[in-house]
């Protein structure tokens, strides 16, 4: 234990997981003393998550850690710490005295593997030791340890950590290594402690939820027993890869009515050859035919997915292809990015031979096109009623909720007399590509019929 209790601030950047890492991180530091502040002027160790999956997110951590030096000027015992795929992949960069002037103000660097050793090396920077600690691990899973989760009632928890399939593009197979997953039976205890805290939805984590795998259990046989802990929470997953989606794993969905019948699967390009470049283990037929198959055995399934445009050798025939993808499958809605090259990844040796405006053209045409759909989707809700779980004030107004869909799709209502956690029945009267808007009504009310009748 720390002789006096010091404040800890810690700002997260990227993915899901690295919100789930976040509380891993403040769960040991609170564990060993330490306090947690919101405020980074009140703060005695200042640290950052990090992001390395695309080029953007590392620049906004290098701008944000130049601010830091600020601090660091004006109290030099302030320990600033670098957490993350970034601090393993940029570790020589991040230590380098002259790399953009962040390499002297930072005094820890922790890659995600290494998390346990957080309170140790903190403290020895109090003593002007700088540490590191980034090596990879193939059975690290950080199975015994309580994150520290201090209000909501959504929860994040990381499943199996690393991936195997190494697609050209992507760092984490180098930031976050293998796969191995955490026990089904840790799994089940830690959504048995939310149920019992009145937690109301649980989303399941890995970079490829559907290869976890507990001696004879399988990501199905995990969502099985997650759904039968409490019936009141919702069950949600993320990220699935098309190779690893089961039938087994589709019917479970259809089978339990709080699994969520929403599916994130990024499909990336509707081109097989550029698939086969980005070494994706599938071809545009066999994602197809899986859609195709989900929506027959959940019929009222919404989906989302990811998709790169301006992949090294990507033609004006490939794009299209990618277009004709978004237009059969018609998605709920979509994550869509320029390439970017990634150092140490099988891609940033090929030829990035697909020019900048021709990149931000393509990725115009698919962003206006998904938008296009998602409006037509969400209009397709007028006059439906569905059940929202209330999520927290809207952004736009303190007088209305908003909270989401069974499909995931965003809701805004009126307050009335309902609270956060309440699931909410609502009737859907206005609709944007974005987000829906409703009417809510309490559970089991019959919907007045001029509602009805104004939305037909």
């Amino acid at each position: 234990m720390i002789a006096q209790k010091k404040k800890v601030y810690l700002e997260t950047y990227g993915c899901q997981m690295n919100v789930s890492d976040s509380e891993l991180v403040l769960g040991l530091l609170n564990k060993e003393g330490y306090d947690i502040t919101n405020s980074i002027e009140e703060a005695d160790v200042v640290m950052v998550n990090t992001c390395s999956v695309r080029e953007n997110a590392e620049q906004r951590v290098y701008g944000r850690l130049g601010e830091f030096k600020a601090l660091k000027n004006k109290n030099p015992e302030i320990v600033v710490g670098v957490l993350g795929c970034m601090a393993e992949r940029l570790r020589d960069k991040l230590t380098d005295e002259k790399a953009k002037g962040v390499g002297q103000i930072v005094d820890v660097i922790i890659g995600p593997d290494e998390y346990r050793k957080v309170p140790e090396l903190v403290n020895k920077a109090w003593h002007g030791e700088k540490g590191i600690a980034v090596r990879l691990s193939r059975v690290e899973t950080y199975d015994d340890l309580e994150p520290l989760r201090t209000e909501g009632i959504s929860a994040w928890i990381t499943v199996m950590r690393g991936c195997d399939k190494f697609c050209t593009f992507c760092v984490v197979p180098f930031t976050r290594g293998r796969e191995r997953s955490r026990t089904l039976t840790s799994i089940v205890h830690e959504v048995e402690l939310l149920s019992a805290r009145g937690f109301k939805e649980v989303t399941l984590l890995g970079q490829n939820v559907n290869s976890y795998r507990d001696g004879e259990y399988d990501f199905a046989d995990l969502m099985r027993s997650v759904a039968e802990v409490d019936s009141s929470i919702r069950v949600r997953f993320t990220t699935s890869h098309p190779q690893d989606m089961s039938d087994k794993l589709i019917k479970t969905i259809a089978s339990y009515p709080n699994i969520c019948k929403f599916i994130h699967l990024p499909f990336q390009s509707g081109s097989s050859r550029v698939l086969e470049a980005m070494n994706r283990t599938y071809d545009r037929e066999h994602y197809m035919r899986l859609v195709k198959k989900i929506k027959r055995t959940i019929p009222d399934v919404c989906l989302s997915t990811d998709i790169i445009a301006g992949f090294p050798t990507e033609t004006e025939d490939d794009h299209r292809q990618t277009l004709s993808v978004l237009n059969e499958i018609r998605f709920d809605g979509a994550f869509m990015f320029k390439y970017s090259p990634r150092e140490h990844t099988p891609a940033f040796t090929m030829v990035d031979d697909v020019p900048e405006e021709v990149k931000s053209r393509r990725v115009t045409e698919i962003v206006e096109l998904q938008k296009a759909i998602s409006l037509e989707k969400n209009r397709e809700m007028l006059g439906k009623t569905v059940e929202i779980l209330v999520e927290g004030e809207s952004k736009k107004s303190s007088l209305e909720w908003h909270g989401r869909t069974d499909g995931n799709k965003m809701v805004v209502f009126p307050k009335g007399d309902f609270s956060i956690g309440d699931y909410v029945t609502v009737t859907i009267v206005r609709a944007n590509s974005a987000t829906l808007f409703g009417e809510a009504h309490s559970y089991g009310e019959e919907i007045p019929e001029e509602l009805l009748a104004a939305v037909a």
